[in-house]
């Protein structure tokens, strides 16, 4: 089985005394200028060999947004359908971008990319607002990226209002539009780390800050390139017990030392730490073992943290299969109270999920379908017992509801066919995230982020 979307961690480490790569993405409405954006980072920043350039060039002119639309539909619609990842770095830093497709058809795919994102940029495209009224509303597609981004737990979102080269009166038009911004962020609790006038186009305020004209929209602050190079990475969840989903089993091997004849259980580690000597517990059969021994991606001994790969010995031979989370053994409960109870689970597993979702599917959510899940590398049956509530993007009020529309985000209560390691979202990025897969087509069908 195959889906379109996984919500994962998966970043560079950072050699010692380095600042470690920055993934983030570009999203925003249709036509805000995200792809064309991106092409100025890269032929501004001196990432694109001069072939590559010329490949691009039409009449005399660049089109940077081909530089990222590399689907022959993208190029035929002029539009962004696929999420596409390009590298750079400057002399400060690396970076890992992804310019996300801004058509409510293709959220799944920004999605997609959200969910593995250090950060964020939200454009803004000026010339499609009422930029002239301080009253202006900010596009749908705007605030439903930047509400999910919120969902998602991206750390950092910067909001770069683009296009302002094409007012009559830019500084007035930055003023409005970074005003509604301002509001949006306050009202929807979202962690703003910049609101900055670009011209993607030109190159205005981008890498560089004198390329544009003297005052141009009373703007005094870093560029664009200057805000991403010091934003912060997501942190790995180290400083909570260790959960680790077996992704791959390796069979017996007598003639291998490493292994001393026993499986080895790959995956990467979502939470905590792994070393020789860490007793475990094994999800769902719940037998105990001790960890032998701890091998790095070259198979070497290594104690492993989390949003590292590993490969784990147990000192015992136990039934674990893909899909399996390997997780710290209980610890004795602290209350004298509880002496009925010698221990609790680190991780412990249930049946039963409140959640907020992001609806991807073409077809409703409702009441009584059943879907696969997958948390993890575990697939299991999800049935919708109730649909909540829904959040109305525009005035960002919940609303009662019995079903939830193509892209909508709410509150969905589902019954597992068996037991799982959730934890709220707000907890664990890895262990409080699921997806839903149509049963029938196999395809993404949404998000879900526990409460």
């Amino acid at each position: 089985m195959t889906t379109e979307l996984t919500l994962s961690l998966d970043h560079p480490v950072a050699a010692e005394g380095t600042q470690a790569a920055l993934r983030f993405i570009t999203c925003g409405s249709v036509d805000d200028g995200k792809s064309t954006l991106i092409g100025r980072l890269l032929v501004d920043s001196k990432a694109v060999l001069q072939d590559h350039l010329a490949g691009v060039t039409r009449q005399g002119e660049t089109d940077l947004a081909l530089l990222t639309d590399g689907l022959s539909a993208e190029r035929e619609q002029g539009i962004t359908i696929d999420v596409a990842y390009r590298y750079f770095s400057t002399e400060a830093r690396k970076f890992i971008i992804g310019d996300a497709p801004g058509h409510e058809q293709y959220t799944r795919n920004m999605v997609t990319a959200a969910s593995q994102a250090d950060a964020a940029v939200v454009l803004v495209d000026a010339t499609k607002l009422d930029w002239q009224s301080a009253d202006l509303t900010l596009l749908p597609q705007t605030r439903r990226h930047a509400l999910l981004l919120q969902l998602l737990r991206v750390p950092s979102v910067v909001f770069a209002i683009n296009k302002l080269d094409a007012v009559s009166d830019p500084a007035q038009a930055f003023a409005h539009i970074r005003g509604a911004l301002e509001a949006f962020v306050q009202e929807g609790g979202i962690q703003s780390a910049g609101i900055l006038p670009i011209s993607a186009l030109k190159g205005w305020n981008v890498v560089e800050a004198g390329h544009h004209p003297a005052g141009w929209c009373g703007y005094v602050g870093a560029t664009l390139l200057e805000i991403l190079e010091n934003l912060p990475v997501t942190p790995r969840e180290t400083d909570l017990p260790l959960a680790f989903p077996v992704q791959w089993v390796e069979k017996f091997s007598s003639s291998s030392d490493t292994t001393q004849g026993r499986r080895v259980f790959w995956g990467r580690v979502s939470t905590g730490s792994v070393a020789p000597g860490t007793q475990v517990t094994l999800l769902p059969g719940g037998q105990q073992a001790v960890v032998a021994q701890v091998l790095d991606h070259t198979r070497e001994p290594h104690a492993i943290s989390a949003g590292q790969s590993a490969g784990i010995i147990l000192d015992r031979e136990v039934d674990v299969s893909r899909g399996d989370w390997i997780v710290a053994a209980p610890q004795p409960v602290a209350s004298a109270t509880d002496f009925d109870e010698p221990s609790r689970p680190v991780w412990p597993t249930t049946r039963e999920l409140k959640a907020t979702i992001a609806w991807l599917d073409d077809e409703p959510l409702v009441a009584g379908r059943v879907y696969w899940a997958l948390h993890g590398h575990r697939w299991v049956k999800a049935k919708v017992k109730r649909v909540v509530e829904r959040l109305d993007i525009h005035t960002l009020k919940r609303e009662d509801a019995t079903q939830l529309d193509p892209n909508a985000i709410g509150h969905v209560e589902l019954a597992l066919q068996e037991p799982i390691p959730a934890t709220p979202f707000a907890r664990s990025r890895t262990l409080g995230s699921l997806i839903l897969v149509d049963t029938a087509t196999h395809k993404t069908a949404g998000a879900v982020l526990v409460n």
